[in-house]
């Protein structure tokens, strides 16, 4: 830190949060105070520099020049350490990955909604069980990760993968690995990480060989058989999978790079996607069963009456559009999204031009510089979100209703869509930079969530456990429990 400090660009002449006037040293006090609660820095800076430019500092981490929301849409970083925390680095700075979730993932929604439902409600209904009459009682977040990996894994890598516990439990202990490891390294003077990350990434390293060993017999079956279609005439109408790893198969074909078809380069990538995956996601949908199961009864029974009431005028069938049209069911999710926002800043940059850039409202900032816009207390600015700190879970579903009302077209209305971003919502990120996954999240998770509403009993509680703030992020309470019961008659 105190490499930082004293190593850092030169800063632009900005309000500094957390220091005070006439002190020494105020950036390594403002952090050390900004880091003991971070929620109140955040709401500080938020409230007193809230249309100009100030300096966040962060122990541990760096001194950002924190911008007005306004100035999100003007506005690259590893904050991951991926250079350390990933065996093969390249898979960060080439990834191909991200065209395919942009792309054909987003794209083959429809296509592989059925295998989605199939694993949501088969993973649901083992990991929750069936017992209808006696309540039982589940750690939350460990049962909706495992919910989440099977169900993002039926997409990614197909059956009988996505079941198999052991390759499961790797995928999540790899996508807990790298927040830790990369947290522990930002704590060390630079120059001296490349030494110190081969032990802090140790449990990195065993996970990624252990998942790599999993596919391996997989991934070289599949590239046979893709060159095996190429050269035999009578093996070209055999069907192939269509799932996350043959789309990358065939994407590495189509590349002049040999190392895009390894097969460890294969298999690397798939376990990059699930941590991108599982990590957020687990996190959304253990927000949101915690916010129900501590909301109005009548929001319980209101989210199971909505999707029925859908699904029957659509043929009692789920896809694509059933799915799209149960906006409550949509709002719940953004709305728990908002309450429960992970990060205190909405995008965090480094400035690369090595003239440095300069605002529209006039800072000059040289390179180096961190730059970074609000994002927790937007979420709960009363401006913008009457009652913030209020869990309504039809508030965006409100906002729809009244746009239709006055008129308003299909576009305006798919504004409050948990999906949609804005410089108001960057509960994705937004921009250019949003998360590129985000439709298919967003599919998975709904489809989950609305099988467990449909489907079992939640036994209300009265105050909702609270979040933990880890640095300038907010997770759930991983432990918290929650009591739920099948219901008899099944959907």
């Amino acid at each position: 830190m105190l490499h930082q400090y004293l190593c850092a660009p030169k800063l632009p002449n900005l309000p500094i949060v957390g220091a005070k006037p006439g002190e020494w040293f105020p950036l390594l006090r403002a952090q050390w105070r900004n880091t003991l609660d971070m929620q109140t820095a955040a709401e500080i800076a938020y409230k007193e520099h809230r249309n100009r430019a100030c300096i966040f500092p962060i122990a541990g981490g760096q001194n950002f020049v924190h911008l007005p929301r306004e100035e999100l849409q003007w506005l690259i970083i590893d904050s991951l350490q991926l250079d350390y925390t990933v065996t093969d680095p390249r898979l960060a700075h080439d990834p191909a990955h991200i065209s395919i979730i942009a792309g054909l993932l987003t794209r083959e929604i429809g296509n592989v909604f059925p295998e989605m439902l199939d694993e949501a409600q088969h993973s649901i209904d083992n990991i929750w069980g069936k017992d209808m009459h006696h309540f039982k009682e589940i750690c939350v977040y460990d049962s909706v990760r495992r919910i989440v990996g099977q169900t993002t894994n039926r997409i990614f890598i197909g059956l009988p993968f996505c079941r198999n516990q052991d390759f499961i439990d790797t995928a999540m202990d790899f996508a807990a690995d790298i927040p830790f490891a990369s947290t522990l390294l930002h704590m060390i003077w630079r120059p001296l990480r490349p030494l110190a990350a081969p032990f802090i990434t140790l449990p990195n390293r065993i996970h990624t060989n252990r998942f790599v060993r999993f596919l391996r017999p997989e991934i070289r079956r599949r590239l046979k058989e893709y060159d095996a279609r190429r050269t035999d005439p009578e093996k070209k109408a055999v069907i192939e999978k269509n799932d996350f790893l043959q789309w990358s198969i065939n994407q590495a074909k189509s590349l002049k790079d040999p190392y895009f078809s390894k097969v460890d380069t294969l298999a690397g990538r798939i376990l990059i996607i699930n941590f991108m995956a599982i990590h957020a996601a687990a996190f959304a949908m253990t927000h949101a069963v915690l916010d129900i199961a501590a909301s109005k009864v009548e929001y319980v029974h209101e989210l199971p009456e909505e999707i029925t009431s859908v699904l029957a005028e659509h043929g009692g069938q789920w896809n694509k559009r059933t799915l799209a049209a149960i906006s409550k069911l949509d709002s719940t999710m953004r709305e728990s999204a908002r309450l429960n926002s992970a990060v205190i800043t909405a995008t965090n940059r480094m400035v690369i031009d090595p003239k440095g850039i300069t605002t529209p409202s006039g800072v000059h900032m040289p390179k180096g510089t961190m730059v970074s816009t609000p994002s927790f207390p937007v979420f709960h600015d009363p401006l913008l979100y009457p009652d913030p700190d209020m869990f309504k879970p039809f508030r965006f579903a409100e906002k729809r209703a009244i746009s239709a009302e006055k008129g308003g077209s299909y576009i305006q209305g798919a504004r409050q869509a948990w999906a949609t971003t804005s410089p108001e919502y960057t509960a994705f990120g937004h921009g250019r930079h949003a998360c590129p996954g985000r439709f298919f999240a967003s599919s998975a998770l709904k489809l989950g969530l609305a099988h467990m509403i449909l489907n079992y009993d939640f036994d209300i509680r009265d105050k909702r456990p609270d979040n933990t703030w880890f640095s300038t992020n907010r997770v759930p309470p991983m432990e918290a429990t929650i009591r739920i019961k099948r219901r008899e008659a099944k959907c």
